[in-house]
């Protein structure tokens, strides 16, 4: 499944499983953040990752 959010002010469509979605939004609203803040600190961690896959081993780490 695609998702698009504005990160630095781009436009960017991300695609993921549909239970990675879910659980970026269940953390974003745990952390009373929006989806594109979110994947924004993610972004800004993941150096040369592709941004999907870096989200998919973020959400695995947080989930331990």
């Amino acid at each position: 499944k695609k998702i698009s959010v504005s990160l630095s002010g781009h436009q960017t469509s991300i695609s993921l499983e549909p239970e990675f979605i879910d659980v970026l939004h269940q953390i974003a609203r745990a952390r009373a953040q929006s989806m594109a803040s979110l994947i924004g600190e993610i972004d800004a961690q993941r150096g040369n990752k592709n941004l999907s896959s870096a989200i998919r081993v973020w959400v695995l780490d947080h989930k331990q």
